[in-house]
Formats: structure tokens, sequence, C-alpha cells
């Protein structure tokens, strides 16, 4: 069976993003040449769920990041144009029942990707295997929270633990 894991930078405080959705502080101890074990965890997944903000947000960042994974869209504001070679479904359903169906099919891990619009329903219907989580050191005093409020309470444990010069710290959960 295939896993679901959010894979996720966060700051000191919590956050995903600035409160105007911004992610602008995720340089903040970037090193050239580093990629925080991005690479090894891109080519690990061939699917990703993915918040239509999130989706629609990555889309201004240049060129397509996720070219030959299949990447399912929720949005409600229906599709928007993607670029050439990306395979992108943009879908109106309940992310819980998604993520079940695709765990189901034969296939590599799933990606959980975006806010808690996404996040929580997967959360809560106790289908994330796996929670990576990359420390970024900043605090930003006000932004959007990883976990929404009201997203039911569930215990992880650690994995694993990694520090990387400039003072990231990546944290591996599952379920307990």
């Amino acid at each position: 069976m295939r896993r679901i894991v959010l894979y996720v930078a966060v700051s000191l405080d919590g956050c995903i993003a600035r409160a105007d959705g911004s992610l602008d502080w995720l340089d903040a101890a970037a090193l050239p040449g580093e990629d925080y074990g991005y690479g090894e965890f891109l080519a690990s997944v061939d699917a990703l769920l993915v918040g239509g903000v999130t989706f629609r947000q990555l889309l201004g960042f240049g060129e397509y990041p996720y070219a030959g994974k299949r990447v399912y869209v929720f949005t409600r504001q229906g599709p928007v144009e993607v670029p050439e070679g990306a395979d992108a479904e943009f879908v109106d359903i309940d992310p819980a029942v998604m993520a079940r169906r695709l765990k189901e099919e034969p296939g590599d891990d799933i990606w959980l990707v975006g806010g808690s619009a996404v996040i929580r329903p997967v959360m809560d219907a106790g289908l994330v295997d796996e929670i990576i989580l990359s420390v970024i050191p900043v605090v930003l005093g006000d932004g959007i929270p990883l976990f929404a409020a009201g997203t039911l309470e569930k215990r992880f444990e650690l994995l694993d633990e990694r520090s990387y010069p400039g003072g990231i710290v990546q944290l591996r959960y599952r379920p307990s």
C-alpha cells in the first residue's frame, strides 16, 4: 500500500506562510547547493495532493517543479492554465476520499502539500503515514498555521532528526 507523506517547512512558531500567503521567509537559512533532502524525497513520490491556493502560488515560481508527477489539485475555483508537460487534475471532492483511493492504487509514495484545507481532512481521517517537518529558524509572529484550529488530536513518534548548517532542523514522525 502507498504511503501519504506530509512534507513541509514551518517557522519556529509553526507557520507555513505569512498571513498574506508569502513564503519569502523560507530563504532565511538557505545555503547554496544544499537541498535538505528534497531531491531524494521528490524522487520517492509519484503523486501529489495539493491545495488550489498552493498550486496557483507555485505556478508563479518559474519552472514547473513537478514534471513527471501526477498532481491532484483540490479547488472549487476550477482549473487554471498549467505549463506544458504538467500532469494536473483539478478535483472538487473531499481530499480524504481521494487520499484513500490513491493509497489503494499501485505506485510510489504520495506527497501531501498545501494548507489546512487539504491537510486537515487527510490528517483527521488518519491517512498520513509520515510527517517530514523542516523547521526554519525564523519567528514570523503571525501567519498561516500548519494545523488549523479544530484538527483532531493525533500522537506521533519521532523517527529521525537531522540538523543542517544554517540552523534548519528536519524532523521525521510517524503516527504512534
